[in-house]
Protein backbone atom coordinates (compact mmCIF):
# COMPACT_ATOMS: atom_id res chain seq x y z
CA UNK A 1 0.00 0.00 0.00
CA UNK A 2 1.59 3.28 -1.18
CA UNK A 3 0.93 6.66 1.08
CA UNK A 4 0.88 10.40 0.05
CA UNK A 5 3.74 11.87 2.30
CA UNK A 6 4.51 15.41 2.13
CA UNK A 7 8.34 16.37 3.06
CA UNK A 8 9.69 20.36 4.24
CA UNK A 9 13.16 20.75 2.84
CA UNK A 10 15.38 23.77 3.92
CA UNK A 11 19.26 24.75 3.94
CA UNK A 12 21.28 27.72 4.50
CA UNK A 13 24.86 26.24 4.47
CA UNK A 14 27.27 24.96 1.48
CA UNK A 15 24.88 26.16 -1.52
CA UNK A 16 21.54 26.03 -0.34
CA UNK A 17 19.84 25.88 -3.18
CA UNK A 18 22.07 23.32 -4.32
CA UNK A 19 21.78 21.41 -0.98
CA UNK A 20 17.59 21.11 -1.79
CA UNK A 21 18.19 20.45 -4.90
CA UNK A 22 19.84 17.70 -4.47
CA UNK A 23 17.71 15.93 -1.76
CA UNK A 24 14.73 16.36 -3.95
CA UNK A 25 16.69 14.50 -6.55
CA UNK A 26 17.28 11.89 -3.25
CA UNK A 27 13.91 11.40 -2.32
CA UNK A 28 12.98 9.81 -5.89
CA UNK A 29 15.56 7.54 -4.78
CA UNK A 30 14.14 6.06 -1.59
CA UNK A 31 13.17 2.40 -1.58
CA UNK A 32 9.08 1.83 -2.91
CA UNK A 33 9.54 5.90 -2.69
CA UNK A 34 8.50 8.02 -5.98
CA UNK A 35 8.57 11.70 -5.83
CA UNK A 36 4.98 13.51 -7.63
CA UNK A 37 5.53 16.66 -6.91
CA UNK A 38 8.13 19.85 -5.93
CA UNK A 39 7.20 23.00 -4.73
CA UNK A 40 9.78 25.93 -6.37
CA UNK A 41 12.72 27.55 -4.33
CA UNK A 42 11.47 30.45 -1.06
CA UNK A 43 13.69 32.24 0.72
CA UNK A 44 13.05 32.67 4.29
CA UNK A 45 14.73 34.52 7.14
CA UNK A 46 15.36 32.00 9.96
CA UNK A 47 13.13 31.19 12.81
CA UNK A 48 14.34 31.12 16.37
CA UNK A 49 18.17 31.94 16.72
CA UNK A 50 17.84 34.48 13.74
CA UNK A 51 21.85 34.94 13.89
CA UNK A 52 22.40 32.91 10.98
CA UNK A 53 22.17 33.88 6.99
CA UNK A 54 18.80 32.74 5.36
CA UNK A 55 17.20 29.45 4.51
CA UNK A 56 16.24 28.16 0.63
CA UNK A 57 13.12 26.08 1.66
CA UNK A 58 11.13 23.76 -0.72
CA UNK A 59 8.30 21.30 -0.07
CA UNK A 60 7.65 17.86 -1.73
CA UNK A 61 4.93 15.28 -2.42
CA UNK A 62 6.31 11.67 -2.50
CA UNK A 63 4.42 8.61 -2.57
CA UNK A 64 6.07 5.63 -0.78
CA UNK A 65 5.39 2.13 0.62
CA UNK A 66 7.70 3.17 3.58
CA UNK A 67 5.83 2.85 7.58
CA UNK A 68 6.55 6.62 9.04
CA UNK A 69 9.46 5.15 10.82
CA UNK A 70 11.49 4.20 8.12
CA UNK A 71 10.82 6.91 5.73
CA UNK A 72 11.64 9.33 8.93
CA UNK A 73 15.32 7.27 9.18
CA UNK A 74 15.57 7.19 5.63
CA UNK A 75 15.04 11.22 5.73
CA UNK A 76 17.77 11.54 8.40
CA UNK A 77 20.14 9.47 6.24
CA UNK A 78 20.06 11.85 3.60
CA UNK A 79 20.37 14.71 6.12
CA UNK A 80 23.44 13.21 7.73
CA UNK A 81 25.13 12.44 3.90
CA UNK A 82 24.45 16.45 3.63
CA UNK A 83 26.44 17.04 6.16
CA UNK A 84 23.87 17.76 8.90
CA UNK A 85 25.09 18.51 12.08
CA UNK A 86 23.12 19.25 15.20
CA UNK A 87 24.93 21.48 17.50
CA UNK A 88 22.22 23.12 18.89
CA UNK A 89 17.85 23.93 18.15
CA UNK A 90 17.22 26.14 15.37
CA UNK A 91 21.36 26.16 14.24
CA UNK A 92 22.13 26.94 10.77
CA UNK A 93 22.35 23.92 8.63
CA UNK A 94 23.30 22.17 5.78
CA UNK A 95 20.05 20.57 4.94
CA UNK A 96 16.88 20.01 7.19
CA UNK A 97 14.28 17.40 5.90
CA UNK A 98 10.75 17.37 7.87
CA UNK A 99 8.38 14.83 7.80
CA UNK A 100 5.31 17.30 7.33
CA UNK A 101 2.36 14.57 6.58
CA UNK A 102 2.32 11.06 5.96
CA UNK A 103 -1.45 10.12 4.78
CA UNK A 104 -4.25 11.37 7.21
CA UNK A 105 -1.97 10.13 9.89
CA UNK A 106 -2.60 11.85 13.12
CA UNK A 107 -0.20 10.74 16.49
CA UNK A 108 2.82 11.80 19.20
CA UNK A 109 5.13 8.89 19.38
CA UNK A 110 8.84 9.90 20.66
CA UNK A 111 10.54 10.89 18.14
CA UNK A 112 7.83 11.65 15.86
CA UNK A 113 4.82 13.71 15.92
CA UNK A 114 2.21 13.60 12.89
CA UNK A 115 1.42 16.19 11.07
CA UNK A 116 4.70 18.33 11.88
CA UNK A 117 3.67 19.99 15.47
CA UNK A 118 4.72 23.19 13.92
CA UNK A 119 3.86 23.23 9.99
CA UNK A 120 0.94 25.61 10.64
CA UNK A 121 2.67 28.11 11.69
CA UNK A 122 5.62 28.47 9.16
CA UNK A 123 4.91 30.53 5.72
CA UNK A 124 7.89 28.54 4.46
CA UNK A 125 6.12 25.07 4.80
CA UNK A 126 2.49 26.87 3.94
CA UNK A 127 3.23 28.55 0.64
CA UNK A 128 5.53 26.06 -0.96
CA UNK A 129 3.03 23.43 0.43
CA UNK A 130 -0.43 25.48 -1.00
CA UNK A 131 1.91 25.73 -4.62
CA UNK A 132 1.91 22.27 -5.37
CA UNK A 133 -1.33 21.17 -3.33
CA UNK A 134 -3.61 23.84 -2.71
CA UNK A 135 -6.71 21.69 -1.19
CA UNK A 136 -4.36 20.05 1.77
CA UNK A 137 -5.79 19.53 5.00
CA UNK A 138 -3.66 19.14 8.19
CA UNK A 139 -4.88 16.41 10.00
CA UNK A 140 -6.53 17.84 13.14
CA UNK A 141 -6.35 21.42 12.26
CA UNK A 142 -8.18 21.92 8.68
CA UNK A 143 -7.16 23.25 5.54
CA UNK A 144 -3.61 24.38 5.17
CA UNK A 145 -5.03 27.65 3.32
CA UNK A 146 -6.63 28.43 6.66
CA UNK A 147 -3.44 29.06 8.40
CA UNK A 148 -1.54 31.10 6.22
CA UNK A 149 -2.93 34.74 7.29
CA UNK A 150 -1.50 33.57 10.81
CA UNK A 151 1.88 33.73 8.95
CA UNK A 152 1.73 37.29 7.12
CA UNK A 153 4.74 39.00 8.96
CA UNK A 154 7.32 36.29 7.72
CA UNK A 155 8.87 36.86 5.00
CA UNK A 156 8.74 34.68 2.32
CA UNK A 157 9.56 35.12 -0.99
CA UNK A 158 10.16 32.87 -4.50
CA UNK A 159 13.39 32.80 -5.67
CA UNK A 160 13.95 30.21 -8.42
CA UNK A 161 10.60 28.23 -10.11
CA UNK A 162 9.81 24.63 -10.16
CA UNK A 163 11.19 22.70 -13.40
CA UNK A 164 8.57 20.09 -13.76
CA UNK A 165 5.55 19.67 -11.62
CA UNK A 166 4.58 16.58 -11.17
CA UNK A 167 7.77 15.20 -11.30
CA UNK A 168 8.63 11.88 -12.79
CA UNK A 169 10.50 9.70 -11.10
CA UNK A 170 14.47 10.28 -11.19
CA UNK A 171 15.26 6.54 -11.08
CA UNK A 172 18.22 5.91 -13.71
CA UNK A 173 19.02 9.22 -14.33
CA UNK A 174 21.72 11.08 -14.63
CA UNK A 175 22.03 12.89 -10.87
CA UNK A 176 25.38 14.08 -9.68
CA UNK A 177 26.54 13.35 -6.03
CA UNK A 178 25.70 16.30 -3.38
CA UNK A 179 28.47 19.36 -3.35
CA UNK A 180 31.13 18.74 -0.27
CA UNK A 181 30.60 19.63 2.85
CA UNK A 182 33.89 20.61 3.89
CA UNK A 183 33.35 24.52 3.90
CA UNK A 184 30.20 23.59 6.37
CA UNK A 185 30.44 25.72 9.47
CA UNK A 186 33.80 27.24 8.82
Amino acid sequence: MTILATIGLGANLNDPAAQVEYALAELDRLPATRLLARSSLYASAPVGYVDQPDFINAVAQIETSLAPRALLAALLDIEHRHGRERSFRNAPRTLDLDLLLYGAAHFHEEGLTLPHPRMSERGFVLLPLLEIAPDTAIPGRGRAADWLAACAEQCVVVVASATLQPRPPLNGGNVTEPPPTAAVNA
